[in-house]
């Protein structure tokens, strides 16, 4: 455990896993806002770390960034250390910001006083620049995931100039780490008043007590029919809480809402159905990608459909939707965790694509649909169209030779002939249609899928790590990971005698998979190979259009 003490005062408590041999790679604490003061760096457990430690205006390593292997080449990743759930996203003044958990200081989740809010910012979606992390551990704990909003009423009485304060609200994670010893899990704020270069944590924190076990999550949204704020936070035991306030420092318990299946990392949101104004309705989502549609009067869900699947991947977690959206824009813009792990990588983890979600009319009732966001186009590069073409039973390469960088934005639209299944694979990653079942399934993962007027649409992100499927328009969203075989997995666990499936374990709780990272056997990242194929008789291929794009 090191401690980072200015003018006397603790600032930073953190943990750093040391290399046993020379280091596969450094990690940095940024100092720069403590420039002209006093620091002193104290270990608590002596050892050889301090051999180890300089001071300098860059590290090593440093050239190489974003040049690893393994590094996702137009989704966001970190420069270094563990990634995980999207935090804070909110739109501000031309810039879209992505707070995320992060732990800076380790490849794995690692120790809760590591845990703190990275940030990035970005004026597309698409062209990201990490700034310093935003929000650090304190004496109330680490800093758990939550949200962010533009206070454009000044309802907290913080702004101290022309810029509206952003303001986060996040979870103290009291009681696991050695500085905040025998605290709860509690609520906090902190907020900025220059466009999210620096946060100031407020000094009545927290601002939300401790409720039941370990509450945490708070996404807060501006009600306006009511002029209030309200809050959505997950009690646990699979129980929200929500609540509202008028200065987001004090909150009133308006309800409870309880059912099987409903995680952590809530969600509550507006969608118009088929884009139609006058009939919208309320979604509360949870971070496993499971969401309820229903009523919301500022102060109690009501559903109308429960238990509905958005997501029907492998390493799709904590999604959260941008705040404070320019109503011209009007879009609800998501960001999800990609659950990917990155062996031998100096940074873990990613950021799935930014989607655009819709409620759209089906035979099942409204459901959401998931599209990438429409900014994708600004990384075109060459492309490659195909028509009309019959796909005999065997595979067929669509591969052009002089293409090599392997990211691509395909879309592919099929009729359904005399064949059993058809698909695509990418990679060696199989994307299927099984006829008769009418099913898509991609690495043990399946999701039903009706034709639509006996055609089926695919739509494939293909990136270093990741191969984001949607279907029918976005129907179906099922993102996988690229580079992982979940057999290999279940046949190690076999060996011991284990008896649990671990793809339903994993359907569950998808974020465990890096506990299994020991059993990962990384396969080859290929040149871009795409084939399409018919099994048990011919397919048309209606139209096949391949974008390669441009790396970030």
């Amino acid at each position: 455990m090191i401690h980072f003490i200015i003018d006397g005062k603790i600032e930073r408590e953190f943990e750093v896993s040391l290399a046993i041999g020379e280091p596969d790679y450094w990690v940095f604490l940024d100092v720069s806002e403590f420039k002209g003061k006093n620091a002193t760096l104290q270990i608590i457990e002596e050892n050889k770390a301090f051999d180890k430690i300089y001071q300098a205006d860059s590290y090593p390593g440093e050239e190489n960034i974003y040049k690893e292997h393994l590094r996702p080449q137009f989704h966001f990743s970190t420069r270094r250390g563990w990634t995980n759930d999207p935090n804070g996203l909110v739109y501000y003044n031309g810039e879209y910001h992505l707070f995320y958990q992060h732990n800076p200081f380790g490849w794995k989740y690692g120790s809760d006083a590591n845990k703190a809010w990275g940030h990035a910012i970005s004026k597309d979606l698409i062209h990201w620049k990490e700034l310093r992390d935003a929000i650090h551990p304190d004496d109330l704990g680490g800093i758990y995931s939550g949200s962010a909003v533009v206070d454009k009423f000044n309802s907290t009485g913080f702004q101290s100039g022309d810029e509206k304060p952003i303001i986060c609200i996040y979870t103290s994670a009291g009681g696991k780490t050695p500085w905040s010893k025998n605290k709860p899990f509690t609520q906090s704020i902190a907020y900025s008043n220059d466009r999210g270069r620096t946060f100031i944590k407020f000094n009545g924190n927290p601002v939300q007590d401790h409720i039941k076990l370990s509450n945490r999550d708070p996404k807060v949204i501006w009600y306006a029919p009511l002029n209030q704020w309200v809050i959505v936070l997950y009690l646990d035991d699979e129980e929200m809480g929500i609540f509202t306030s008028n200065d987001l420092k004090s909150w009133q318990l308006e309800s409870r809402y309880k059912r099987d299946a409903l995680h952590e990392c809530p969600e509550l949101f507006q969608l118009a159905i088929d884009g139609n104004e006058q009939n919208k309705k309320w979604i509360l989502y949870a971070g496993n990608g499971r969401y309820d549609i229903g009523q919301f009067d500022g102060k109690k869900f009501i559903p109308d459909v429960q238990g509905i699947t958005y997501n029907y991947g492998n390493c799709f977690y904590a999604s959260q939707t941008f705040n404070n959206i320019p109503e011209e824009d009007g879009r609800r813009i998501q960001i999800a965790w990609g659950v990917i792990p990155m062996p031998s990588m100096p940074f873990n983890q990613q950021m799935l694509f930014p989607v655009e979600l819709t409620l759209r009319s089906t035979e099942e009732g409204p459901l959401i649909f998931a599209q990438p966001i429409d900014e994708i186009k600004e990384i075109y590069g060459r492309n490659w169209v195909y028509q009309d073409k019959v796909i005999e039973e065997g595979h067929h390469s669509f591969t052009e030779e002089k293409n090599k960088n392997g990211l691509y934005d395909i879309s592919a639209e099929f009729e359904i002939g005399s064949a059993e299944r058809f698909g695509l694979n990418i990679d060696k990653i199989e994307i299927t249609y099984e006829i008769k079942e009418q099913k898509i399934h991609c690495q043990e993962r399946f999701a039903s899928l009706k034709p639509m007027e006996g055609k089926v649409k695919f739509r494939i992100l293909v990136d270093r790590e990741t191969l984001e499927i949607f279907a029918n328009d976005g129907q179906i969203y099922m993102p996988v990971r690229s580079h992982v075989n979940i057999t290999d997995i279940s046949e190690e666990f076999s060996k011991w005698g284990t008896d649990f499936n671990i793809s339903e374990f994993l359907e569950l709780y998808p974020y465990k998979f890096n506990y299994l990272v020991p059993y990962v056997k990384p396969i080859i990242v290929g040149k871009g190979d795409i084939i399409v194929f018919s099994e048990g008789g011919i397919t048309k291929l209606i139209k096949m259009e391949i974008h390669e794009l441009n790396s970030i």
